[in-house]
């Protein structure tokens, strides 16, 4: 990329509107009610809004796409920081085994039910991940891998916004009556919910001790993003293969990035507030990810095709929720 590039109005414009959609996302998510919504989610929204001004979306258009492919892959990397491996494998290694099966088996099982209800590919497996792993952060982990379209992968974020965002009332109403211990709460909501916000959301209900188990269960979740967006990427080699002409594997290979700065992260002697820094940079770009998407959605595609992905999501996330309570009931 010429570095002109970066001086040209339509990037400058692009870059000035996400940057302002994205902090304003970050401001705005630490209020009341709109934390359950979460960054990422909220300069999605900001930046579907920007589409009400139509000079403004013009003039940004040609710097959009940079910003939604470029700044996503280097958000994902940087918030590897986030990921405390030593932390993880110390104290959170049952947790690790939970996730696995509770990813592996609702991967599959939520692709199976959105193409059940007739779901594109594409679109299904976007929703599976966001819906089985971590949220926003999944499904445009897996939107390289998969080269999914703006409007699928803007889709699959709100289905997974708007479930989480349910799926976090529900279980805090709940809390009272499970008659789980606060540890039990915790890796229930971190094994159950979307977006890190929804788990920390639910889990600070069963004070400290379920706010920090909701967050180990949940980076265990996270750190099962990068093999499973390597395994797509095989997957959908395989599916596309034509034996007349040679195809290379879309391997995400910022995915490996995402696991050197958290080992990086975890086992170097790095000062904790730069690692804040350095997370924070990492939402910042992610927000404008985001943003840069949702000046680009179609919103017709969004209302003709959400039915299905979103009904079979829903009924995904009961059984999600139903086995996440089966584990942590049975198991601890």
């Amino acid at each position: 990329m010429k570095i002109s590039m970066f001086l040209q109005t339509d990037f400058l414009v692009a870059m000035t509107v996400t940057l302002a959609c994205s902090l304003m996302g970050k401001a705005l998510a630490t209020y009341p009610g709109f934390s359950l919504i979460g960054h990422l989610v909220l300069a999605l929204l900001l930046g579907m809004s920007i589409q009400f001004f139509k000079k403004i979306t013009t003039m940004a258009r040609g710097g959009t796409g940079f910003i939604a492919n470029k700044f996503l892959r280097l958000g994902i990397i940087l918030l590897g920081f986030k990921l405390n491996l030593a932390i993880l494998l110390s104290s959170g290694i049952q947790s690790l085994g939970f996730a696995a099966v509770i990813v592996t088996g609702m991967l599959c099982l939520t692709y199976l039910v959105c193409r059940l209800f007739n779901v594109e590919h594409t679109l299904a497996m976007l929703t599976a991940c966001g819906c089985s792993i971590c949220g926003a952060a999944a499904v445009m982990g897996v939107s390289a891998p998969l080269k999914a379209k703006s409007n699928d992968s803007v889709l699959a974020v709100a289905i997974v916004a708007i479930l989480g965002t349910i799926f976090t009332l529900i279980e805090i109403g709940l809390q009272p009556v499970l008659g789980f211990s606060d540890l039990q709460f915790g890796i229930m909501a971190g094994l159950s919910l979307h977006e890190i916000a929804h788990a920390v959301a639910a889990g600070g209900v069963a004070g400290t001790v379920g706010m920090d188990n909701a967050i180990i269960a949940k980076l265990s979740r996270v750190l099962l993003l990068a093999p499973i967006a390597l395994f797509i990427g095989f997957m959908e080699y395989r599916r596309n293969k034509d034996s007349t002409q040679e195809m290379s594997i879309p391997i995400p290979y910022f995915m490996g990035g995402f696991i050197l700065a958290s080992a990086v992260g975890s086992y170097m002697n790095i000062p904790s507030v730069w690692i804040q820094d350095l997370v924070s940079i990492a939402y910042t770009l992610l927000g404008m990810a985001m943003a840069a998407l949702g000046m680009n959605v179609n919103f017709d595609v969004i209302v003709q095709r959400g039915a299905k992905p979103f009904t079979a999501a829903f009924i995904c996330s009961v059984i999600l929720l139903g086995a996440s309570c089966g584990i942590v009931k049975f198991l601890l």
